[in-house]
């Protein structure tokens, strides 16, 4: 085996003349470069992450590599980043930065970046927002929640949050202690507000409420706190398309005045915070307060102004009635006339001659059935103790009897019988 004709040299020396050669070759410093992040992290002031080109038709990585900002330059890039996009650096974004090639013996090539364009970043993310708001419209399903009117009374509230969280909390709390006393019935339904799994848990739980529905008059979301960067999870074409099609109004307050998602382009209504959203149910419930009691004060008025109308009608018929009465009656006794007062009296009396002669003929129907005539006829009335005997086998032996005629009568005792015995 031939020996090499000079000496080797380490792997360090050619790290060091590879990095060198770098840093020294034109074009990989200070260059500006559009990638998205992934795998971003923190540590020590540090912020790491890789750095990945996707084919835009497959969605295949075609290009990665290591960056990092080092920590006196991403305090400064951060807040800068946030201040013009209202969102923190995170993994899935897309970045314009200023980079540099760099080359270290241990950890091999990275960028080192130095700057970030937040515009567009800012762009890219309205961009995507467009995207699912259009698809949304071409569906035909971008307004439909916005379009639902408010139930007249808006108190039973499906609320979907996190569990524990403060931002619940303090809803709740805002909205049972309002100063009108307005009752409200409120039902938590539990979400994942932040993460991957913000999306399909905000839809089970509209499913949740769904299965429900004519129990509810509305669905509040609402998140309070946590990082600002977690609100890009609700700029998801799933998240939207369910909440736009849902059939009760829903009011979303999961950000700040500057924070916007897809989500408050398609809900009946937009507030800032959960409190906001407490603020937003309580009018709707004092305005339809104000409304029943507009009603109540109109109804009294016109029942006012009726029993007015009717006692001052009641007091006029109560002052004229009298005149009224005797004037019909003389009307009428005028009418009548005295023609008709000597008809109406020999009427009269013939009812009284008829009655009379009906009274005669029951009165000798009466005396010609009487005792008295029946005895004129050849009969007479045998008594016993004084009552008429109708058989002889009720008076005893010596018992004395009376006998009437139709002239006198006789007592005598004597024994008798039916069969004459």
């Amino acid at each position: 085996m031939n020996k090499p004709a000079h000496s080797a040299i380490t792997l360090a020396q050619l790290s060091q003349r590879l990095s060198r050669a770098i840093m020294s070759m034109p074009g990989l410093t200070d260059v500006w470069i559009t990638a998205e992040t992934s795998d971003l992290r923190s540590s020590g002031g540090h912020c790491y992450m890789e750095l990945i080109q996707k084919n835009p038709v497959s969605g295949m990585v075609e290009a990665r590599c290591r960056a990092v900002i080092w920590a006196n330059t991403f305090a400064r890039l951060g807040a800068a980043f946030y201040a013009a996009t209202g969102t923190r650096l995170r993994s899935d974004m897309k970045i314009m930065a200023r980079v540099s090639v760099s080359f270290h013996a241990a950890y091999g090539l990275s960028l080192v970046i130095t700057d970030i364009d937040p515009d567009y970043t800012v762009g890219d993310l309205v961009r995507k927002r467009n995207q699912i708001l259009a698809r949304l419209r071409e569906e035909g399903v971008a307004d439909l929640n916005q379009s639902l009117p408010w139930p007249s009374v808006p108190n039973r509230i499906a609320v979907i949050s996190a569990s524990g969280a403060a931002g619940y909390g303090d809803f709740v709390k805002h909205l049972h202690c309002n100063p009108a006393g307005l009752r409200f019935d409120t039902e938590l339904f539990t979400a994942s507000l932040q993460g991957e799994n913000t999306s399909p848990s905000i839809i089970a739980a509209l499913e949740s409420i769904m299965e429900r529905v004519d129990d509810f008059d509305c669905v509040v979301i609402i998140r309070g706190g946590g990082a600002v960067s977690d609100l890009a999870s609700f700029d998801d074409y799933d998240l939207a398309a369910n909440v736009a099609q849902f059939p009760l109004p829903v009011i979303v307050g999961i950000g700040h005045e500057r924070d916007v998602t897809v989500l408050d382009f398609v809900a009946n209504t937009r507030v800032k915070t959960p409190t906001a959203a407490a603020e937003f149910l309580i009018g709707r419930m004092s305005e339809a307060l104000a409304r029943v009691r507009d009603i109540g004060v109109e109804i009294m008025r016109a029942v006012t102004a009726s029993v007015a109308a009717q006692k001052h009608q009641l007091a006029y018929y109560s002052g004229n009635l009298p005149a009224l009465v005797r004037n019909v009656l003389e009307r009428n006794r005028q009418l009548v006339g005295p023609s008709v007062s000597a008809a109406v009296a020999s009427a009269v009396r013939a009812s009284l001659l008829r009655r009379r002669d009906r009274l005669d003929a029951l009165g000798e129907i009466l005396d010609a059935l009487s005792p008295e005539a029946t005895m004129r006829r050849g009969y007479s009335i045998t008594r016993y103790d004084g009552h008429a005997v109708t058989d002889g086998d009720n008076v005893p032996a010596g018992a004395i009897v009376e006998t009437t005629f139709a002239s006198g009568r006789v007592i005598y005792s004597e024994t008798i019988s039916s069969n004459g015995k």
